[in-house]
């Protein structure tokens, strides 16, 4: 037993250090505008935020409510005293981490000839290869893998959906109970589709596919029929949990589902796919998931059991049935696509065999790998913290003097988001469009109680503003990429909210 807890508390620290490395690198490229900057990525720290400011909530969220994400940036938030930069940094390490223990899960208990935790590590070094390889600043981009290091692309989606392949594989493995692994299964898609029903897509369907063509195989029948059962109750329950949320979801989904463009859509993704083909590090991530889909194929046929070919199948099934998904609907956002980051790795922990090596090579190479590991996780927290704290006058700028003003301002999404999250008053910022309309999406609609303000600020993203001829600045107060648009003490009054 405490060689089981040595080996478990080990593979832990190696997936510490292979997150920290991930997430130093990632956060050191231009991909740290999607973990610090982006408009779309802020959503979860404010919102969190929000919540921990106990102001009144009445909040225009997507079709996503982000509700483990939330729980868990509040919980640091509570607990460290770092700024927002900082959480989000750690908040990305941790995300990591909880794919460690989903791909743990997955690789399914020790036993004899097995290696569960190294495989598990694999895994997740794959897993960072393929995000390290994802070097632009884009939200479009095909660069799918380094998502899940931020608070807001559906990081709980991916760990959920992981979680589930892990506990079917524990069930189909079982020759009897499991009762505590059906409710596990069921309260993990309960929850997962009431905070994001793309759940339902990933995971739902794909698993649903897969176990109904193992049904006639299956020597107990019952066993998965009762894992059908629990998943589909489980994701119906989510559905239904998201009905008391109906006020604050602005937007369905349904709009999302345009199938006449399917060819409209297998040009965009076409393009994000000969765009990412167009830089070393994407050929890189190209080839790496064509491998791993390659090995789950093999996987799934020379499967020795029935877990390890259902865990290899869902590795190349799952990528298939979503491309042809986001085809199909006429989907038009690389966001929906990152089981072909995820799934393909499922493949590493399908069948995960213990190396046959002479007791001593083994330990030579383990000490050899937990060194490299240790000395990499060492020498990535001062590069992801000095990338956290990487100055920005000009947001200061616009803080400081918003902070100061002591007054109430207007700007538009992409512009006003980042602001808006760091000044001590994130009301004192509205979000609205470029003819000053409340812009109710992603936002706490509380903010619209100020019916005028009296600056504007804007940046390159701006769209030219609308405003009456009348409307002169007093100043315009010039903070580097942004500008302040002051009124002085002339207001401007906002428009009706739309979504």
């Amino acid at each position: 037993m405490r060689r089981v807890w040595i080996r478990e508390l080990a593979g832990w620290s190696g997936a510490l250090a292979i997150a920290l490395v991930t997430a130093a690198q990632v956060a050191s490229s231009a991909r740290s505008e999607l973990l610090f900057r982006d408009g779309d990525s802020l959503i979860v720290a404010l919102f969190a935020r929000s919540v921990l400011s106990s102001v009144p909530l009445d909040w225009a969220m997507s079709s996503v409510l982000f509700l483990p994400e939330s729980a868990v940036f509040a919980g640091l938030d509570t607990l460290l005293p770092l700024d927002v930069n900082g959480l989000l940094a750690v908040n990305a390490v941790i995300n990591m981490l909880a794919l460690y223990g989903a791909l743990r899960l997955v690789a399914g208990p020790r036993r004899k000839g097995t290696a569960p935790v190294a495989w598990a590590l694999v895994g997740l070094l794959a897993f960072g290869v393929l995000a390290m390889t994802d070097v632009s600043g884009s939200r479009d981009a095909l660069e799918l893998a380094s998502l899940l290091l931020t608070t807001t692309y559906y990081s709980s989606t991916v760990i959920a959906v992981v979680l589930s392949v892990g506990l079917v594989r524990r069930l189909v493995d079982r020759d009897r109970g499991g009762g505590a692994l059906l409710v596990a299964l069921g309260t993990t898609a309960a929850v997962a589709t009431l905070s994001n029903p793309l759940y339902a897509v990933w995971a739902t369907v794909p698993i649903t596919v897969i176990l109904a063509l193992m049904l006639p195989r299956a020597p107990h029948r019952i066993r998965p029929t009762m894992i059908l059962v629990a998943l589909l109750t489980g994701t119906a329950l989510g559905f239904l949990g998201r009905i008391p949320f109906r006020a604050w979801i602005s937007n369905t989904g349904a709009d999302y589902i345009q199938p006449e463009q399917w060819m409209e859509s297998v040009g965009y993704y076409g393009a994000l796919l000969t765009t990412r083909a167009g830089t070393p590090a994407g050929v890189i991530g190209i080839l790496i998931v064509i491998a791993l889909i390659v090995l789950a194929v093999v996987g799934t046929a020379r499967a020795e059991d029935t877990g390890s070919r259902f865990v290899s199948t869902v590795a190349w099934v799952m990528p298939v049935l979503v491309i042809i998904g986001a085809i199909g609907l006429g989907t038009h956002a690389a966001r929906y696509l990152q089981p072909l980051a995820f799934a393909p790795v499922l493949a590493l922990v399908a069948a995960p065999r213990s190396w046959r090596a002479p007791f001593r090579v083994q330990s030579v190479v383990a000490a050899a790998v937990s060194a490299v590991l240790l000395m990499g996780g060492v020498l990535s927290v001062p590069r992801l913290a000095g990338a956290s704290a990487t100055p920005d006058p000009d947001l200061r700028c616009v803080t400081d003097w918003v902070n100061a003003s002591g007054r109430t301002g207007a700007g538009q999404f992409w512009t006003v988001r980042l602001p808006k999250l760091h000044v001590e008053d994130p009301s004192r910022l509205v979000q609205v469009d470029h003819q000053l309309n409340g812009y109710a999406w992603l936002v706490n609609r509380e903010d619209f109680g100020a019916i005028e303000v009296s600056f504007l600020v804007e940046d390159a993203q701006t769209v030219e503003w609308r405003l009456p001829p009348s409307e002169i600045p007093d100043e315009v107060i010039d903070c580097g990429r942004y500008r302040i648009i002051d009124f002085g003490d002339a207001t401007v009054p906002l428009g009706p909210q739309h979504s």
